[in-house]
């Protein structure tokens, strides 16, 4: 008997969707990010690496609002500069074409798929009313929603169980090694996103297509 077809589960960012944070604070506080070395050093204390404030508005922990006092607070930016990019995040947020046609691609073939993204509750939502693409998922786990961030394991557990398929039926696409490493240790297959190209030849190695 051959194995049972897999699945495939996207993560959002850098997978899907570009997502350029330097770029994203260069255009909406230039007068702080003016150049590769003040953006590098706002994108580290404005995002703290998706952990802290803004890890909480992943987990859906933290309302926008609180978000903004609490990041304006912690940084030294002003309230009104901190919302600008908060609410210029969601845009930041563009379509990677060659990323799309391998999803295309995947639905043509009659292979499910889903997406399992840390993602704050107004992006997701600005995302799912902006871009049609998403229809070609089957469903979806964002963060923000069940309260749980990856690499945390019952984020693993619950988007399983909702997918409705074995663990070794999955695999898992993200371009963040403790991710694909924390989805290994569920029991999933995973793989380390850089291009489309890149995990479309390596899930061909894989004999995963």
């Amino acid at each position: 008997m051959s194995p049972p077809e897999k699945n495939f589960v996207f993560d959002f960012g850098r997978v899907v969707f570009r997502w350029e944070p330097e770029a994203l604070l260069r255009e909406l506080l230039p007068q702080h990010a003016f150049d590769a070395t003040s953006a590098a050093h706002w994108t580290a204390q404005f995002f703290q690496n998706y952990g802290g404030d803004w890890g909480s508005y992943d987990r859906g922990s933290v309302t926008p609002e609180a978000l903004v006092q609490r990041i304006a607070a912690r940084t030294g930016l002003r309230a009104d500069e901190v919302q600008r990019v908060v609410d210029g995040a969601p845009r930041a947020l563009t379509p990677l074409p060659d990323s799309v046609a391998l999803l295309q691609r995947l639905h043509a073939a009659g292979r499910p798929l889903y997406y399992l993204s840390n993602m704050p509750a107004p992006m997701a939502a600005y995302l799912q009313a902006t871009h049609g693409f998403l229809g070609l998922f089957d469903d979806g786990v964002f963060s923000s929603r069940v309260g749980h961030n990856k690499p945390e394991p019952a984020i693993y557990d619950l988007a399983a169980q909702r997918f409705g398929h074995a663990v070794e039926e999955l695999v898992f696409l993200d371009d963040h090694g403790p991710n694909v490493d924390a989805a290994r240790a569920r029991g999933w297959n995973a793989l380390q996103f850089h291009t489309a190209a890149q995990a479309e030849a390596e899930m061909r190695a894989a004999g995963w297509l």
